[in-house]
């Protein structure tokens, strides 16, 4: 007979509030388990039950904890706990909020008040190369003059060609970004630049805003966009866990 996974608290974020909280049934893993608060000392960890077991990192996992943090963010400022990290039981986890008080009180006044909003900007394909062949004249001239070469002739000039649009492409990726950095980054308190992926990728960015600023942020991303609408495609999110800037990492084993 199999044995049966011990059960612990799997710890969501943590909060600010001596309150009971019941989020109902949507707790990860696929059971139906409660979602409810554990406190201490005016602070509270948000948790469910949960098999001491290891998450896959899968994209259901990842969203029914996001989610969880999400539905607490309408009413709480949350610090984000990073995914999978669960405790023996309600006992480890208040000794983790009796131990970590301040410091989770000092992240929880930074981020009071504050959204974080995420901004992904690529250029269109077609719309960026037309734009590259039509201003940098030393592609055009050495394009035209192979165009009419049997292909087994203009091996390196088309090589050449190549490497030269992938540096105006990259050039013209460290304009754009640099404009939308100037207009975006007076308006946050802090930023993330994530690693852009895939040549067309301009700009996969978080911004820290304080909320009394949101909507002169909104502002500005909509001039941004339409001021760069004939090259580029804006896909900008707000309202999701601050996980750029808090991903609490608990360290259980010393609660």
């Amino acid at each position: 007979m199999a044995e049966t996974a011990k059960e612990g608290e799997y710890i969501y974020c943590i909060i600010k509030t001596g309150e009971s909280l019941a989020l109902g049934p949507m707790g990860i893993g696929g059971r139906g388990d409660a979602v409810y608060a554990i406190s201490n000392g005016g602070l509270a960890a948000v948790v469910s039950n949960s098999p001491m077991t290891k998450y896959s990192v899968s994209r259901e996992n990842m969203l029914s904890h996001e989610r969880v943090i999400e539905k607490v963010m309408c009413e709480h400022t949350v610090l984000p706990v990073r995914f999978c990290t669960i405790a023996h039981d309600e006992e480890t986890v208040r000794k983790v909020l009796r131990k970590e008080h301040d410091r989770f009180d000092v992240l929880l006044q930074r981020m009071h008040g504050k959204k974080e909003l995420g901004l992904k900007v690529m250029f269109k394909k077609e719309a960026i190369y037309s734009d590259i062949l039509k201003n940098y004249k030393d592609i055009r001239n050495l394009k035209q003059k192979i165009s009419e070469l049997p292909a087994a002739r203009t091996y390196y000039e088309r090589s050449r060609i190549g490497q030269m649009v992938e540096q105006a492409l990259q050039s013209e990726k460290e304009t754009v970004k640099q404009t939308i950095l100037d207009a975006l980054s007076p308006l946050a308190v802090d930023r993330r630049l994530n690693a852009p992926y895939g040549e067309l990728m301009i700009v996969s960015a978080a911004f820290l805003v304080e909320v009394s600023r949101e909507a002169e942020f909104d502002r500005a991303v909509d001039e941004l966009a339409e001021t760069l609408t004939e090259k580029t495609k804006f896909k900008y999110v707000g309202t999701v866990p601050p996980f750029n800037f808090v991903n609490l990492t608990i360290e259980l084993n010393e609660a």
